[in-house]
């Protein structure tokens, strides 16, 4: 029986899975840049998640299965889709237009900061000072990464505050995005990322038409889809198994090394130069990565009686009777009860461990 501190590490495994196949796909989506708008890249590359899970899911159930859901969890997805799936990219097009990629790449820090934050203050995980230290040494490292090298580096236009002001409030978006995803997190991650990708691609897409844009030929289509499935498709629902066991904050503290991931990349496979600011900036991060990982949250604490359905073993937190035939197979998925439960381990704020902290 696998242990909740295998578990874990499986989590903090698939959220820096999820960070570097998002890192790796910047550099090709790049490649793209110029072949068509933004708005209509942005809708190719979420298409391509949306399309390839999809078919993914289809071909895993071998046919369509309805999404386990129950009535109130859809409300926490539809704000997830509206705010990270339109809002959220929206948004970043209007900033990119006004404001150059060096700023905006200072800005997009914002979003593991503001997940944090809301995670803490609204949604009331617990954060102790070293999981705060952490955070705050990726998002340095972030930063550092994003800054220009020297006066090269251009700045946003004298007294235009509009275009990082919508950078940040994409940001914004992806953090409430991040935050209500989280809610919904025990469901069938290949749905609830296609979903969000499907959305998002629609939109963006119609937002391209909008403007005068037109279909790009095959040789962007195919390569920009591609780059979706894998970049934002797969990492999302990494991302999604992630959040299910580590939180909001500690899961968006993982996924802010694919700026130093996509960078790597950039000079192994792309051949571009090292700049000044690489090395520090991977210390930084691995340091923060370090005090996440090595992280021991143990206290007392009270189950309340909870009723969901998601993929599980029978451990210390999964003690129940099956009113069908069982092979005995895990792990395994159906709806099950949770019974009031009070006792003493270690553990993250993960769906199982969602309570108030009065120490």
């Amino acid at each position: 029986m696998r242990s909740t501190t295998a578990s874990h590490r499986h989590a903090m495994l698939a959220a820096l899975a999820a960070a570097a196949l998002f890192g790796i796909s910047t550099p090709f989506a790049k490649r793209l840049v110029g072949d068509t708008s933004p708005f209509m890249l942005a809708g190719l590359l979420y298409l391509g998640s949306g399309l390839g899970l999809a078919i993914v899911r289809i071909a895993r159930d071998r046919g369509w299965r309805r999404p386990a859901l129950r009535a109130g969890e859809w409300v926490w997805l539809v704000g997830a889709i509206l705010f990270g799936g339109v809002l959220g990219p929206l948004l970043l097009m209007l900033g990119l237009a006004s404001t150059p990629a060096s700023s905006a790449s200072l800005l997009l820090n914002l979003e593991a900061v503001l997940t944090a934050v809301l995670a803490w203050v609204v949604f009331h995980e617990n954060a102790d000072r070293r999981v705060i230290a952490g955070m705050a040494l990726i998002v340095a490292g972030g930063v550092l990464l994003s800054m220009p090298d020297g006066a090269t580096g251009a700045a946003s236009s004298a007294g235009d505050w509009r275009g990082p002001l919508a950078v940040a409030g994409a940001c914004l978006a992806w953090a409430i995005d991040n935050n209500l995803t989280r809610k919904v997190s025990a469901s069938d991650a290949l749905f609830l990322a296609g979903i969000k990708g499907l959305i998002a691609g629609a939109t963006n897409t119609a937002l391209a038409f909008a403007i005068g844009a037109h279909w790009p030929q095959l040789h962007v289509v195919v390569p920009a889809m591609l780059t979706g499935f894998f970049g934002y498709g797969l990492s999302l629902v990494l991302f999604v198994l992630a959040l299910r066991d580590l939180g909001s904050a500690r899961t968006g503290a993982y996924f802010s090394t694919a700026p130093f991931i996509g960078a790597a990349v950039s000079i192994a496979l792309l051949g571009e130069a090292t700049s000044w600011s690489f090395w520090p900036a991977a210390a930084l991060m691995a340091v923060g990565v370090w005090l996440h990982l090595t992280e021991r949250h143990e206290h007392e604490h009270d189950h309340d009686a909870l009723d969901h359905t998601h993929r599980h073993v029978h451990d210390a937190h999964h003690q129940h009777e099956h009113d069908f035939p069982w092979d005995g197979v895990e792990p395994h998925t159906h709806p099950h009860h949770h019974a009031p439960l009070r006792h003493r381990h270690a553990h993250f704020p993960d769906i199982h461990h969602r309570h108030s902290h009065r120490h």
